[in-house]
């Protein structure tokens, strides 16, 4: 460190939401990258299944103007 600033940013302590799901999964290694792609599984489906569709009639998508008519 120089006057208190890390020359690399993810060695000041700060290693954002994805390191602190890390390191709060149980297991070893492999078992964490198991729960962490269900759990990106689950985002997915979800976003699919509920979010998509409950926002899909609020965007312009079949706002079509052809020939200004």
């Amino acid at each position: 460190m120089v006057r208190g600033v890390a020359l690399t940013p993810w060695c000041d302590g700060r290693d954002g939401m994805y390191g602190f799901i890390w390191r709060h999964l149980p297991g070893s290694a492999w078992v964490k990258a198991l729960i962490s792609l269900v759990l990106v599984l689950v985002v997915v489906y979800v976003l699919f299944q509920y979010v998509f569709p409950w926002a899909e009639p609020l965007l312009p998508f079949n706002d079509v103007t052809v020939n200004n008519q």
